[in-house]
């Protein structure tokens, strides 16, 4: 039963969440196509930049960790207000710089935003659709791959200006949503439980989700430098748009398979990508690569997200989510700092070690998970 009253408030909420989810993921994939010129705006190292990459994913684990401390307050739309201000004001720096000290300040605050974003627009349809959320989440990832096409679609403008203006312009035309989303009827109380510390399906999760962002760092901040020895800027925009469309039928197909199941195929597929992508220097070979971590990255995501739902009540989960959100992000921030020195010291061929990994740890959690006990809810 949903949370809003009527079909027609249903609907409206959905289209929202799923814009705001849209505009989120487009702050995340705008950099990949970029990332080659700032680089050589600024002379920088693949070691650089990783850090660089890293910077947005590392703040956010702050906005992640604030937006649910007010969301707990019931205070959730301000969040939503607050983080698309963020980044509107880290996408101007772009716009009005190159310096790329001021860049890694003006990626920094971008990433404050996106964690509170990714918190109201999560936790706003866990309040719409009780017992339903595991298909709904499966959506708002879809709108998140959707993302992941718009923001390399805006990257592939050229040089590094333009691209975040017009990720300026997408926000102010979205921003206005935030005043026609509605409230759920009853607002759900969250009661604060951290008894999700034990639970082995909750590590499960949680290394699921590392693994699933891991693929998006890797195709933001790492693998670009890779690509663009053969590809311009617009090049790689074009295939980072058609790997989104890939992520976004992935999550969205996922959803109708066991979370596990969705996990695991998700997990193989993506690190065969990122090895393939690291291992080779021929187009062809790289597309076929980005097929494979796209669909390596959505299915690993909503599976997951499964998981974790299978794992904990929805009405205390607040917790839960925010550490799980964060460790995922962990996942983003790894790709690039780990990653981009990885590639500069022993070639992009190496880069397939860091997915198998993780990858390996999360296949032991697994295990350990379905042994240990049977989940409390679906």
């Amino acid at each position: 039963m949903s949370q809003l009253g009527s079909p027609a408030r249903d609907r409206r909420a959905y289209a929202s969440l799923l814009t705001l989810g849209v505009v989120d993921a487009a702050a995340y994939s705008v950099i990949g196509p970029v990332l080659p010129v700032i680089a050589e705006d600024n002379g920088a190292s693949p070691s650089t930049m990783g850090l660089f990459a890293a910077v947005f994913p590392l703040v956010m684990l702050v906005g992640l960790a604030a937006s649910g401390h007010q969301i707990r307050r019931g205070r959730l739309r301000h969040v939503l207000g607050v983080s698309l201000a963020l980044l509107a004001v880290g996408a101007a720096a772009f716009v009005v710089t190159s310096d790329l000290a001021w860049l890694f300040v003006a990626r920094a605050v971008m990433g404050l935003g996106s964690g509170g974003l990714w918190m109201g627009v999560t936790f706003r349809t866990l309040e719409y659709w009780p017992g339903r959320e595991y298909r709904c989440m499966s959506r708002i990832y879809a709108a998140y791959s959707v993302g992941a096409l718009v923001g390399p679609a805006l990257g592939a403008l050229p040089g590094s200006h333009l691209p975040f203006a017009a990720y300026m312009v997408v926000l102010l035309v979205v921003s206005p949503l935030l005043h026609f989303l509605p409230e759920p009827l009853e607002p759900r109380p969250y009661v604060t439980d951290h008894s999700w510390r034990r639970l082995p399906g909750f590590w499960y999760a949680a290394g699921g989700i590392m693994l699933g962002m891991l693929a998006v760092g890797m195709v933001d901040g790492v693998l670009p430098l890779h690509f663009s020895t053969l590809l311009t800027q617009t090049q790689i925009g074009v295939a980072y748009v058609a790997t989104a469309v890939v992520t976004a039928t992935a999550a969205v197909a996922s959803g109708h398979l066991r979370p596990g199941v969705a996990l695991l195929l998700g997990g193989v597929a993506m690190t065969l990508g990122i090895t393939g992508a690291g291992a080779t220097t021929a187009v062809a070979a790289w597309l076929a690569a980005l097929v494979f971590i796209g669909f390596g990255g959505g299915a690993a995501q909503t599976g997951s997200t499964g998981v974790l739902l299978e794992e904990i009540p929805t009405d205390r989960i607040v917790s839960a989510m925010t550490v799980w959100s964060q460790l995922g992000i962990m996942g983003y921030f790894i790709a690039p700092a780990v990653g981009g020195p990885m590639a500069e010291h022993l070639g992009y061929a190496s880069l397939g070690l860091v997915p198998l990994a993780l990858g390996v740890l999360t296949l032991v959690l697994g295990v350990v998970t379905k042994r240990s006990h049977r989940p409390v809810q679906r």
